[in-house]
């Protein structure tokens, strides 16, 4: 079984950051891309930025420049550095991981309980 464990939600008010860690434990093989999506009341879920293995990332438009997509292969982890938070960014933040449980198996997405982001004064 695997486990994706988010942490570093919270309230904050605009222009401040936050910081959100996504762990990785249980039957893992090997961890592809790993990421965090956000989805706010009445939205579809979206992608906010994603990390290959190989440390590649990618943002999508809204947060360039203010968020950063880092991991840490060996602990399993991925974490999301949020700077100049708007209430636009208010949501709930789920991480994906791209995961093969066994060296033969497929290669499938896994994903984190979600937590909570508000941004409010």
């Amino acid at each position: 079984q695997v486990l994706l464990v988010e942490s570093g939600g919270g309230l904050v008010q605009p222009g401040g950051s936050l910081r959100l860690s996504c762990a990785a434990s249980g039957s893992i093989f090997d961890i592809n891309t790993m990421g965090f999506y956000r989805q706010a009341p009445g939205k579809e879920r979206e992608l906010v930025a994603s990390i290959a293995n190989g440390g590649s990332a990618t943002y999508v438009d809204s947060v360039k420049g203010r968020f950063t997509i880092s991991r840490d292969n060996a602990k399993k982890v991925v974490y999301l550095q949020m700077n100049s938070l708007k209430p636009e960014d208010t949501a709930v933040y789920y991480c994906n991981a791209e995961i093969r449980v066994a060296w033969h198996a497929a290669q499938r997405p896994f994903w984190g309980q979600g937590t909570q982001v508000t941004v409010s004064s």
